[in-house]
């Protein structure tokens, strides 16, 4: 009986929304121009999707962007495509490094780049904890905005139990599709297999950054992993 419920079960949705990508033109470390942003998007349109929320690096030390270069490289990535003709939904965000900078952006409440239902992405360092996490989640929190962590399977200092309390604090988790099929390590594909199976991502993001990415991204939608992830209640389906 239940291999039949099983031949019976509808497919998950596929996923026609991207959050987490890097394709507006050498403000960062995705593609060097609107023409390999292109090619990116040519792969992803051929995978299903017809939406990307593109998210560059906000980082002090390496990438100073702010709103104003963010929403002109989105425009001027708008205009390419339409003068290509290629029918595609392009929006854009920020990944929010959680530095000094963004704390001081938060305690002067300046507007910073979200998307959704004011879904503020942000990661850390890959190594340590940082001192101020959970300081940073209560503020961001207060002010209306829906912490969003970016790949929290790719941190060192990642455990399920901290996974749980960061849950707990109403912090969303964006895991990369990369981390399911073992791209970046065997370790990181573990702690992602076991969010998926806690039902613990709420958004897929491919954090595609060349073209080599994207189409690990298009293979990857085979693997039984991603799959499983599908048929989580992903926000991806309302973005």
């Amino acid at each position: 009986m239940s291999f039949l419920r099983f031949l019976l079960a509808p497919s998950p949705p596929p996923l026609t929304t991207d959050i987490h990508s890097h394709l507006l033109a050498a403000i960062d470390d995705g593609v060097k121009s609107t023409e390999q942003a292109l090619a990116i998007i040519r792969v992803f349109q051929k995978a299903g999707y017809k939406k990307m929320i593109t998210t560059p690096h906000v980082m002090q030390d390496y990438y100073r962007n702010d709103s104003s270069v963010i929403l002109q490289r989105l425009d001027d990535l708008r205009k390419y495509l339409a003068e290509h003709g290629v029918a595609f939904e392009i929006q854009a965000a920020a990944e929010y490094y959680l530095d000094e900078t963004l704390l001081k952006k938060i305690e002067d409440r300046e507007p910073l780049l979200v998307f959704g239902d004011r879904c503020l992405l942000f990661e850390t360092n890959m190594i340590n904890e940082p001192y101020s996490l959970k300081d940073f989640i209560f503020k961001i929190t207060t002010e209306g905005y829906r912490p969003v962590l970016a790949h929290p399977e790719r941190y060192a200092y990642m455990s399920l139990e901290m996974a749980e309390d960061l849950r707990n604090r109403g912090v969303l988790f964006q895991m990369n599709i990369l981390s399911i099929i073992g791209f970046y390590s065997k370790q990181i594909q573990r702690l992602a297999h076991q969010f998926i199976d806690r039902g613990w991502v709420d958004l897929l993001g491919s954090d595609c950054h060349n073209i080599e990415h994207a189409r690990l991204v298009q293979q990857a939608q085979k693997n039984k992993y991603f799959q499983r992830a599908l048929a989580l209640p992903l926000l991806n389906h309302i973005l």
